[in-house]
């Protein structure tokens, strides 16, 4: 009896490795409220900018370990020595500004945490809490900035954050859905269109 080959899943076509494709598969584009995620995607997001970001995946749990878990209580008290030893990990991207910025951003978090309840009641503003779900048919047509991540930039900027220019906005808004830019033809696309609030904007 013969079976039936397995169907090959179509993804979009940056999700080449085994991390990236976890990643897409998993984490990439859905929706996320949780503070310590929406955390973490932050830091990673100002850590990669210039590189790319299977850099910042292969060096994700370093990361996590350097930076304790990215719990920002304990960043944002992070002094010169371990400033220092961060520079010394060559687990994780060793650039004193993003490091610096890192600690400026733990330091930010907690006060936008504290005005609004929770980070997460503060970051889905920019899109009207809920997800903005597109329809791109090639990667040619996934912008690098929108007015949102406009917005979103120019309002964290306010509140005391650093590299957070509309660009790593915009991959930000990516990684934790607050838009859906899988493609529509990648399995991912019709899953994650159907999340709860999703909104669809032409393009």
């Amino acid at each position: 009896m013969n079976s039936k080959p397995a169907k090959t899943l179509i993804r979009c076509p940056w999700a080449t490795n085994g991390l990236s494709i976890r990643y897409h598969d998993e984490e990439w584009g859905l929706p996320t409220h949780d503070d310590a995620t929406l955390f973490e995607f932050l830091i990673l997001e100002g850590a990669q900018a210039g590189l790319s970001w299977d850099t910042i995946l292969k060096k994700r749990e370093n990361y996590r370990a350097a930076f304790d878990r990215f719990d920002p209580k304990r960043i944002a008290c992070y002094d010169r020595r371990k400033i220092q030893s961060l520079m010394n990990d060559a687990g994780i991207i060793r650039n004193r500004l993003k490091i610096a910025s890192a600690i400026q951003n733990a330091k930010a978090f907690l006060k936008v945490r504290d005005e609004f309840g929770s980070f997460d009641a503060y970051i889905w503003q920019f899109t009207g809490r809920s997800p903005i779900v597109n329809s791109r048919r090639s990667m040619n047509q996934v912008p690098a900035r929108t007015p949102e991540s406009d917005a979103m930039s120019k309002d964290l900027k306010k509140h005391g954050f650093s590299f957070v220019g509309t660009t790593i906005c915009y991959a930000f808004m990516q990684a934790v859905g607050m838009v859906n830019d899988h493609l529509t033809s990648c399995f991912r696309y019709a899953k994650l269109r159907t999340a709860k609030h999703g909104r669809q904007r032409a393009l």
